[in-house]
Formats: C-alpha cells, sequence, structure tokens
C-alpha cells in the first residue's frame, strides 16, 4: 500500500498539466470531491487538490508545445541532483532540470529510454501528499510500457525497487508488482506491464504513467466521470484479487483509473 511515510522510490507527489485548469478543476471535483487552492497567477495558475482539508494532488497549465494532458507521478529521492545524473547515466533524459519548490522541496521531470515520463520529489518543507489510500486519493501507480525487462532494470537501478512477476489471466502475459526495496510486500506500490505499441494510444505509442484512484463505488464514480464529460475506456469490471476497477479518461485526455479494492 502507498503510505506517506515516504520513502525513496515511493511515489510521493502528482499533478496534472491541463489545458485549462479551472476546467480540470471542475472536472475532478465533480468526480472526487476534490476542492482547488490556486497559487495564484504568480504560479502560472499551478494549485494544490485538497480532500478533507489534506492535499491530494495538483494541476498546472499545460505549457508544453505538443504535450498531451497527463497526470505526472514523482517518486521520493533524497537527492534529485544525483538522480538526474543517475537518469542521464543509465539512458534516460532529463526534461525539467531539478529546481527549488519554493522550498517546498526540489523536483526534476525525466524520460526512461522507452519514452515513459516520470519525476521525483526531494523533499523540503513538504513530504508531498497528505492522504493516500483511502477514497478519493491515489492508491496506486502503474506503467504500461513497450519493454518491460528494460523498464525494470531502469527503475529497479534508479529507485531500488524490486518486483514479484505475476501471470496474467488467459495468458495475457506478465504484471511486475514494484516494491520499495527493503521494505515488506504490504508495501507494494504499483506495478508494470509490457504491451504493444497500438496499446499506448494515448501517449502516441510511447510508454506512460498513470494513478489509480480509491473509490468506495467505482460505479458511481465512473458514472460521476460520464455525466461531466470524461469517457470510460474500460470497465468498470471486477478483477479477481484486486478489485472492481474502470480505466478513465477526462475530457481533456488525461487517463486515470478508478478502483474499488477488494478489501475496501
Amino acid at each position: 500500500m502507498i503510505t506517506t511515510d515516504f520513502v525513496p522510490g515511493s511515489p510521493s507527489w502528482l499533478d496534472l498539466g491541463a489545458p485549462d485548469v479551472e476546467a480540470a478543476a471542475a472536472f475532478y471535483g465533480a468526480v472526487f470531491g476534490w476542492e482547488f487552492q490556486s497559487y495564484g497567477p504568480e504560479a502560472g495558475g499551478y494549485g494544490v487538490f485538497r480532500l478533507n482539508g489534506k492535499t491530494v494532488g495538483a494541476v498546472g497549465r499545460l505549457t508544453e508545445e505538443g504535450a498531451r494532458s497527463a497526470w505526472m507521478i514523482y517518486f521520493n529521492t533524497p537527492d534529485a541532483d544525483a538522480t538526474a545524473q543517475a537518469v542521464e547515466r543509465a539512458g534516460g533524459t532529463v526534461r525539467v532540470a531539478p529546481l527549488d519548490a519554493d522550498g517546498e522541496g526540489r523536483m526534476a521531470q525525466f524520460t526512461d529510454p522507452q519514452g515513459g515520463q516520470f519525476a521525483v520529489w526531494q523533499p523540503g518543507k513538504s513530504k508531498g501528499l497528505e492522504a493516500v489510500d483511502t477514497p478519493g486519493t491515489l492508491c496506486w501507480t502503474e506503467l504500461y510500457t513497450t519493454d518491460a525487462a528494460a523498464a525494470k532494470e531502469f527503475y529497479g537501478s534508479l529507485c531500488g525497487w524490486k518486483y514479484d512477476d505475476m501471470p496474467l489471466p488467459g495468458g495475457g502475459g506478465t504484471y511486475s508488482l514494484v516494491t520499495p526495496s527493503d521494505l515488506p510486500e504490504e508495501r507494494m506500490q504499483g506495478g508494470l506491464m509490457q504491451v504493444p505499441g497500438e496499446y499506448l494510444a494515448l501517449a502516441g505509442g510511447r510508454p506512460y504513467w498513470h494513478p489509480v484512484f480509491a473509490s468506495a463505488d467505482c460505479d458511481a464514480t465512473v458514472a460521476n466521470v460520464r455525466e461531466n464529460g470524461g469517457t470510460v475506456q474500460m470497465g468498470p469490471e471486477d478483477a479477481e484479487g484486486v478489485g472492481r476497477l474502470a480505466v478513465c479518461v477526462d475530457p481533456s485526455g488525461a487517463d486515470f483509473v478508478v478502483l474499488t479494492p477488494s478489501e475496501m
């Protein structure tokens, strides 16, 4: 499970790049009950989402030319600059060089060797998200990639992850469960799966990460998605041992998963 007791390599922040911040805030507010707090014009409209007074994510204006609207997942690091150097040594690319975020922390954004985009967060005054693993918050992270073996090697060396491979039903391939190094199985935080390039149309055939948000009622949340202009790529459907889930896309094209875990 994801916790706010962040360790190196664990998910600690996520934000959405959106063409229209106000529209995104309205959509996610209607779907998950999030409240948006803008940092003002001086921050380019960037602001945080809160649920029951706790920060659960953020959103900012999409400024990169040709980029799609998408969620960016940040993994904890003790040293963003050292991580940037390690990314380049391992064949990845630094998209946004390490920079300070007003004393809250230090961040950087990267592209892995297969084309998947991700980021890191070095805590300052802020450790990261204030609520996770409850309805309306991040509960899992997932990478769809064209080369699972290469992705596992890259992220394993960079983030210190360990993997537990499990076969998918019906001969659908292998799903690799991700846990930070030296932590027990209970701290699994996500997974990665190899898929053909044609399954990655949202990102133009490139690998991509997406967040999984917990829900007390997957079907009701999916209904909210549809009622507010979003679409559903898959589900809702039951996944044995996992829960009831659906792959959703917001009105601007950013994908995310809604999950009601089996144990909830």
